[in-house]
């Protein structure tokens, strides 16, 4: 099995109802190919982790790499592995609106994903350099 994480900018905000069209499209796509992960996406930037077999997961991350919704995709860690860090989520999403969303919220946002990261259990390094990547990228002041 094979894990790889990266990230990227959006070319443009996504909405809401864009964000989930993407993901229903991702999850099927994603049970069908029995990948896992988790996709953050904060402030018009996308880091996620992926996980499964590394054909896949390298046939995915092409595709990744030209898809117009989004820039700069930078690969920052990739392994093999022998346990998944996301064994039930097809891919875990955590929104947030940043157009109707006031200071408590995106507070109340940042401690949630700080939480999450304290309790999902890394199983390997890029799943490590994904949580640091998410802590070092919400701890960033706003733009």
């Amino acid at each position: 099995m094979y894990t790889l994480t990266y990230e990227s900018v959006a070319t443009n905000a996504l909405k809401a109802s864009e964000m989930e069209e993407l993901l229903e499209k991702a999850r099927t796509n994603n049970i069908r190919d029995n990948i896992t992960g988790c996709l953050i996406y904060y402030k018009g930037r996308f880091v996620q982790l992926l996980e499964g077999d590394k054909k896949k997961i390298e046939v995915l991350y092409e595709k990744l790499m030209t898809d117009p919704r989004h820039k700069n995709v930078t690969l920052f860690s990739d392994d093999e592995i022998t346990k998944r860090t996301f064994p039930n989520w097809g891919m875990a999403y955590y929104p947030i609106d940043e157009d109707h969303t006031n200071k408590y919220e995106f507070e109340q946002f940042k401690r949630n994903l700080i939480l999450l990261s304290d309790l999902v259990e890394p199983t390997n390094v890029t799943a490590k350099h994904f949580w640091k990547k998410i802590k070092t990228m919400i701890a960033e002041p706003p733009l």
